[in-house]
């Protein structure tokens, strides 16, 4: 635990001016990122005597370990900095809405010639028309099979488009009028893109202009008894109005609103957003997020904001933005908006009538979201703080392990050995900072050697980062830290960490515990691998896959925690998600050197002739036997493709005989040696004392 006054700065030296500021900790990590007005006056608040802060504040100013600040010329542009560098380094005591990437679209493809209707989900897209978000994707089907009637625009794949105008003949959806079939060319490019905008105009709420005149047509159509095509319009009408029931008028006079509620704790918020468009509700999303920091009603409302519309730009922002608490100060938040948009933007709190009752609406939304997160995650937050704390106690740690890192090693038979790296903070994977290792030290099958050398390698990288980014005096780290960069890294390397930049990055930071997949010798490995660096502040501990065992370094025996704890529960998720992405690996690795032979090495013999040849011979055995004559009689194989194919063969060494490993049998068949015989899927082994030896590890 840091004293702040340790890193306060120097009185004078912020300036009283707008601007954003970072506080890191210790490894250089930005930890915490905010805004003011006045830079003075706000960092004054964080150093004050302890007691009267914010328990969360208070965490927060004792881990971080230094603070800097970048001077801006406005407010607004505090405003967008500190959204860019809250995206940018993730800092873990902001407030943090989740993702709302995964919500399905409704998107029409203007940016093609032949506009498409899709549901689309991700960032968004240039030149491509978006309504929404929908809570469900089949909502979207719904309302698109409903208005295909009337706008029978495109709704196929590129690939299903393109097969169509090959063939001359459409899809489906073409035979029964509900895609105007541009494939086969029954509408001109032109005349589709004026179906597709139509379709756009009655998506945004303009609804009225086509019942009118599809209204008009019916009356024109019954008058001149042409009444199959009055009775096909009655249809379309019908489908359009069906449609509009879906979203009912909320509001009059055809307005554009978000409307924005909050439900709150001392813990936790939930967000809840209605968009509405034309006067209808077209869509409704929401987060939750821990309180990591003091914050107002108003500011978790200004950070709803950034998130929204953060990244959005025209139309996307609407006219009026109407929530439960306005942003202190407001100002610079509604210019930011407008600045967003291109015209004015009205940010308020609405007072009575529609949309007073609206927010209530929204509110009720809100509420019932936390209360159904609550539900649903309160006893994992309670199970993860009690499986770290069991996990402490039963390896006898002075604090719970809040980074945790999991190393696995896996192979085919000593062949492709690899082995994989998971790290887990707070209970939770965090995959960005995964990594994978390939075995260059020696060859052949030796899952302890293999882990002290995984071991080292990822220490020495944290022991040099240590000593670039000056963390330690000279001396310090022994002799391990100079030029310790690793070969055989699947990532880039580690050039990226600087002074300025507090982005997590690779292997910069420490784990409070190591854990390998295996038992005492795996274990002694790793710890020895640590010693041997000087690292002693580092946990080590093994899980067995037999017995569920935990070994800890130089014991004799292991410690067993209860089958019902969720410390080893805990435990055995980390082991197995290590396991899997290192089967993974091993496995990609596997298949890229059993898809190499003599084959690839004849030029101009792509895949389809390789098929052919393995196809008439039917294994690389018989084809290797063959002669020229023999490889001619292949379909588009000559007899110089022929001649390079057999030299190709000769110049490759001869197989190995293939042997059967349960009973020491040569088999004399027509698979290729070298392959694997087995499924994909097949049981491997999880390392340890019971490795199960000659297969996949």
């Amino acid at each position: 635990m840091a004293d702040p006054s340790s890193y306060r700065p120097k009185p004078g030296e912020i300036p009283d001016s707008p601007g954003v500021y970072r506080f890191r900790d210790e490894h250089r990590r930005v930890i915490y990122v905010g805004k003011a007005k006045s830079l003075r006056q706000r960092l004054a608040n964080y150093f004050q005597d302890l007691a009267g802060l914010h328990p969360r504040t208070r965490s927060m100013v004792t881990t971080a370990a230094s603070v800097e600040w970048t001077v801006v010329s406005t407010e607004v542009e505090a405003l967008q900095l500190e959204y860019s560098w809250i995206k940018e380094y993730d800092p873990r005591f902001n407030v943090k809405y989740r993702d709302d990437k995964s919500y399905p679209y409704l998107a029409v493809t203007m940016n093609e010639e032949f506009p498409r209707v899709q549901v689309m989900r991700g960032h968004k897209k240039k030149g491509v028309r978006y309504f929404g978000p929908y809570a469900h994707a089949w909502a979207i089907r719904d309302t698109v099979d409903l208005l295909l009637r009337v706008f029978p625009v495109r709704t196929c794949s590129t690939g299903v488009f393109k097969n169509a105008a090959r063939t001359g003949r459409p899809c489906l959806l073409g035979y029964i009028d509900k895609c105007s079939a541009p494939c086969v060319d029954r509408v001109s490019a032109e005349d589709h893109r004026e179906l597709a905008e139509e379709f756009c105009d009655f998506m945004a709420g303009r609804t009225g202009t086509y019942l009118r005149r599809l209204e008009q047509q019916m009356a024109q159509a019954a008058e001149d008894m042409e009444y199959e095509r009055a009775a096909r319009l009655r249809d379309d009408i019908g489908a359009l109005k069906k449609a509009m029931e879906k979203n009912a008028v909320v509001l009059a006079d055809a307005t554009d609103a978000d409307l924005i509620a909050v439900a709150e704790d001392e813990l936790e918020a939930a967000v809840q957003i209605f968009h509405v468009r034309g006067g209808r509700v077209r869509g409704q999303r929401g987060w939750v997020t821990d309180k990591v920091e003091e914050i107002t009603t108003g500011a978790l409302v200004e950070h709803a904001l950034q998130q929204l519309y953060g990244e959005e730009t025209g139309d996307a922002v609407p006219r009026e933005v109407l929530v439960p608490a306005l942003p202190d100060p407001v100002e610079p938040v509604q210019q930011w908006l407008t600045g967003r948009r291109g015209a004015n933007v009205s940010l308020r709190v609405p007072q009575r009538g529609d949309k007073k009752a609206l927010m209530e609406t929204v509110q009720r939304n809100a509420q019932q979201a936390l209360v159904l997160h609550k539900t649903k995650r309160a006893s994992d937050l309670t199970t993860r703080s009690r499986a770290l704390e069991e996990i402490a106690d039963a390896l006898g740690l002075d604090s719970a392990p809040l980074r945790i890192e999991c190393y696995d090693v896996s192979h085919l038979q000593g062949d492709d050995v690899v082995a994989s790296m998971v790290v887990f903070e707070d209970g939770l994977a965090r995959k960005s900072e995964y990594r994978r290792f390939q075995i260059k030290s020696f060859a052949g099958q030796d899952d302890v050697r293999s882990m002290h050398e995984v071991i080292t390698r990822r220490f020495r990288r944290y022991l040099a980062e240590k000593e670039r980014t000056g963390e330690w005096t000279d001396g310090e780290a022994g002799e391990s830290a100079p030029g310790l960069a690793p070969d055989g890294l699947t990532e880039p390397p580690e050039n990226t960490l600087t002074d300025d930049d507090g982005r997590p990055k690779r292997f910069a930071y420490p784990p409070q515990l190591v854990v390998v997949d295996g038992g005492a010798p795996q274990v002694a490995a790793a710890r020895r691998a640590l010693d041997e660096l000087g690292i002693d502040d580092i946990a080590v501990c093994g899980l067995a896959k037999r017995l569920e065992e935990v070994w800890l370094p130089g014991d004799d025996d292991p410690v067993v925690l209860p089958r019902t704890s969720e410390g080893l529960y805990l435990l055995q998720r980390v082991r197995d998600e290590a396991h899997r992405f290192a089967i993974t690996y091993q496995r990609t690795r596997r298949a890229k050197r059993f898809r190499a032979g003599p084959l690839d090495e004849v030029p101009g013999l792509g895949e389809t002739r390789k098929r052919a040849l393995i196809k008439h011979f039917g294994s690389v055995k018989r084809l290797r036997s063959a002669t020229i004559e023999q490889i001619c009689e292949v379909p588009g194989i000559g007899r110089k493709t022929a001649e390079v194919i057999v030299a190709a063969f000769a110049r490759a060494e001869p197989p190995a005989p293939a042997v059967n490993t349960a009973t020491g049998e040569i088999m004399d068949d027509e698979e290729e040696p070298g392959q694997a015989t087995g499924s994909p899927g097949e049981p491997v082994s999880a390392g340890g004392p019971d490795d199960r030896r000659g297969q996949e590890r």
